[in-house]
């Protein structure tokens, strides 16, 4: 009974005023770029698809480029016919803290068209604090009480008291290991500064981009800062504005809500193989009996908390259905959980969990209070049963050693219409409520591509054929839709 405890933790790191920020992009000339083999992993990890890598240097503190300097790597796969080649398209697949280096070879591996890798050179890359881009870590060794950024399920006032212990302790670690004081500079901000020094340095006037759930508040930021250098524009898997907030984070809770069913409607019909309900109304019930038991008493360390955090982390995808159920039935039957895999070591999440922490937490100041917070789970707990007091619970930013530098990007709607919104109508991290925020923010800027579809990421990453000739015909044709466009169930 060792699957949920094991996956948890890793699947929770793959998940995650009107004064306007200064842009400080660049249109001075770059040295031309030197490209070379990407590192092993990358070479590993994109196969067959080549890519070739680089580095760009950018300012450490964009505000006082004088202070010092880091390096951005990149990597680009090439268009391969160059009188078809548009520009360039920038990649972010989300985190904070995801690395994207073999990213443009992951979306190649999912169906990206000809027509987009004919018309740019997709580019990848580790944004500031991740992998090989000035690296940052705080230290974490997957062992203790903080096993990743998704909050635990706090079941009462005290769990939420009891949290913010740890997580004052977690913010004090990430101070203690930051002997070269780069944790303050790893915010939306100056990633999205850095994205306009990697399209000077490629030698483009204007930059294409493509980002999936956190990326969508990077591509938002870019577009905001630099509306006259950003050209076309994607932004999947919508967090809802250029940063992460505390209602960010409760929407969660929201997202689990309105996926839940999509999982309890397929394991219903399924009840003679996996015995978790012969309707949706009872999968969900067993649910809530199942974790409110766990809370009480935990079966081989086995919490209510990590019960229901797997089964958040899981349905990010409806092709991780089975497992889930698999997993659920392991612990109503007592038998042995099925295989999710290789657990690698939780200490290489250190990485991907301190920048998601940095960004997170230098974006926005977050409330220091607790009490705010044992409010806000008391009210999600009953408003969003299934995952409200989790969402809602305190996280290390309340603490941060660091004050936020300046003010979150405002959202620019004064701009021209070049930003495609593509959402899932069912999503567990960026509901859809977080495209229409954006969609309103960003006015006739945007226009948003409804998907009636479960699942984090629409364009292709899910299976819906409106969704991605819509997406594609934009990035290839400049096509944007003249009103909002909803995509039938495929």
């Amino acid at each position: 009974m060792n699957g949920l405890p094991r996956t948890i933790a890793v699947l929770a790191a793959i998940v995650v005023g009107a004064t306007s920020a200064a842009a400080c992009g660049t249109d001075e000339p770059a040295p031309p770029i030197a490209w070379s083999p990407c590192p092993a992993e990358v070479v590993a990890e994109a196969a067959p698809t080549r890519l070739d890598c680089a580095t760009v240097p950018v300012p450490l503190d964009h505000t006082a480029p004088a202070s010092g300097e880091i390096e951005i790597m990149i990597s680009r796969l090439a268009g391969p016919n160059p009188d078809k080649r548009r520009g360039v398209l920038l990649l972010n697949p989300g985190g904070p803290g995801g690395s994207g280096l073999a990213f443009p070879a992951f979306l190649v591996a999912r169906g990206m068209p000809a027509s987009v890798t004919d018309s740019y050179d997709v580019i990848g890359m580790d944004t500031r604090g991740i992998g090989h881009s000035a690296r940052i870590e705080c230290g974490f060794t997957g062992e203790g009480p903080y096993v990743g950024n998704l909050p635990p399920y706090a079941v009462d006032d005290a769990a939420v008291s009891a949290r913010a212990e740890v997580v004052r302790g977690v913010a004090q670690q990430c101070a203690d290991n930051d002997p070269d004081d780069r944790l303050r500079h790893i915010s939306t901000a100056d990633m999205a500064r850095d994205l306009d020094a990697i399209r000077a340095a490629l030698g483009e006037e204007k930059a294409s981009f493509l980002g999936y759930s956190y990326g969508s508040a990077l591509g938002a930021a870019y577009a905001s800062m630099f509306p006259d250098r950003a050209d076309r524009v994607v932004l999947d898997s919508i967090v809802g504005d250029t940063h992460l907030d505390r209602d960010g984070m409760r929407r969660y809770a929201l997202g689990m809500e309105q996926t839940f069913p999509d999982f309890a409607a397929w394991a219903a019909e399924r009840d003679d193989t996996y015995g978790l309900g012969r309707t949706p109304d009872e999968v969900r019930a067993a649910y809530l009996e199942l974790a409110d038991r766990l809370d009480r008493e935990p079966v081989d360390g086995l919490t209510g908390a990590i019960f229901r955090g797997s089964v958040f982390a899981y349905l990010f995808n409806e092709r991780q259905y089975p497992v889930l159920a698999g997993l659920w039935q392991s612990l109503r039957t007592g038998a042995e959980p099925p295989d999710t895999g290789e657990v690698p070591d939780l200490a290489s999440f250190d990485n991907s969990w301190t920048v998601f922490l940095a960004v997170t937490c230098n974006d926005v100041d977050w409330p220091e209070e607790v009490r705010r917070y044992r409010d806000a789970v008391a009210e999600d707990r009953e408003r969003y049963p299934l995952y409200g007091a989790a969402a809602a619970n305190i996280i290390p930013c309340a603490y941060w050693p660091h004050e936020p530098a300046e003010p979150p990007v405002p959202v620019l709607a004064d701009g021209p219409a070049n930003i495609l919104l593509v959402q899932n109508r069912r999503d567990v991290p960026t509901p859809h409520r977080g495209a229409e925020l954006l969609r309103e923010k960003f006015g006739d800027r945007a226009r948003l591509v409804s998907v009636d579809a479960a699942g984090h990421g629409a364009y292709l990453l899910g299976e819906n054929p409106c969704a991605n000739d819509v997406t594609t015909a934009y990035l290839v044709d400049g096509t944007l839709p003249a009103a909002d466009v909803s995509c039938p169930a495929s």
